[in-house]
């Protein structure tokens, strides 16, 4: 999970660079909270998989209490900025913040790993005109590929309905055949994104009031309405683990009330409190089905005082 610089000098210690007389071509920005098991697999996998393509890596760590920091600082190959940890988002912004000018952002989550030439072969979508984003094809540890892609949240599709394949009520894409093309798409999870630094100043970088999830979906749609493509392609590769910085039912809290406000956010509170009723209903289904986080993120749902104050969602039934 994600963090401020509270002590950027000593802090933070320049990574070398092949070409250190020139500005690198893409920025490789990652925020670690408790990634020891994880980010060294990831930093490994970047010289195969930026290839001939100049870059530098700043990895902000947001108050890691396991060995990350020590591990990453063991290491000449990236930049080290120490944070608090106030929200993937703000980790992220401070990581781009830290990077040197490059046109291109490689966003990057601590429990991926890049397949050798993925960045080249991004950059080349990536440079069509109207790209701002570019995600690749992804798999799980297993190797069964990971089904990234999404349409952009609905009240019909809050359900987890993506079995039925059916776009009107599948939020999350599942069809293999859909992963077997380049397209573009309304939004794709942010463990490997490739981003066009003039989006990402445009947009303002991710909005931090999130702190954890629904950054990238907020992004994503955020780049769209402003006539930036996010696009995918099958070209370009990389692992995923997931839960690379925990799972908790406080994360499963924050998960499903930030899909609550990213709703009212873009679509008014009626809409919203459609979106939240259906959210109970569904919490309720996994609760009963056996998903024991689902339990106390019923509580907090209907008891704000419940909610992580993290997210600043505590003073309403209906999170803004």
């Amino acid at each position: 999970m994600p963090g401020t610089d509270t002590r950027p000098g000593p802090e933070s210690r320049p990574a070398p660079s092949t070409r250190a007389d020139r500005t690198p071509e893409v920025a490789a920005v990652v925020v670690t909270y408790n990634s020891a098991g994880h980010v060294g697999d990831l930093l490994d996998s970047l010289p195969a998989a930026f290839g001939d393509v100049t870059y530098r890596t700043v990895v902000v760590d947001n108050g890691s209490t396991d060995e990350t920091v020590r591990l990453l600082r063991e290491r000449s190959d990236c930049l080290v900025v120490e944070s608090t940890n106030d929200g993937f988002g703000a980790g992220m912004n401070r990581a781009v913040r830290h990077a040197p000018p490059a046109g291109t952002v490689l966003v990057l989550n601590p429990d991926a790993v890049l397949d050798p030439e993925a960045v080249p072969r991004m950059l080349q979508v990536l440079r069509r005109p109207g790209v701002g984003i570019v995600a690749p094809r992804t798999r799980e540890a297993d190797g069964q590929l990971s089904p990234t892609l999404r349409r952009t949240p609905t009240v019909a599709r809050v359900g987890g309905l993506s079995f039925t394949r059916i776009p009107w009520f599948a939020e999350r894409i599942d069809d293999p055949r859909a992963y077997t093309a380049e397209r573009a798409v309304d939004w794709a999870c942010g463990a490997i994104w490739l981003l066009s630094r003039e989006c990402f100043d445009a947009l303002g970088g991710f909005d931090e009031s999130y702190f954890l999830y629904s950054e990238e979906t907020d992004f994503a749609l955020r780049a769209r309405d402003a006539g930036w493509i996010t696009m995918y392609t099958p070209q370009a590769g990389g692992m995923h683990v997931g839960g690379g910085s925990g799972t908790s039912s406080a994360t499963h809290t924050m998960q499903m009330l930030n899909r609550v406000r990213l709703v009212r956010r873009r679509n008014g509170t009626a809409a919203a409190w459609a979106y939240f009723a259906m959210t109970l209903l569904v919490e309720l289904r996994r609760g009963v089905l056996g998903h024991r986080a689902s339990w106390p993120t019923l509580r907090a749902l209907v008891r704000p005082s419940l909610r992580p104050a993290v997210l600043g969602a505590n003073d309403a039934l209906l999170p803004r």
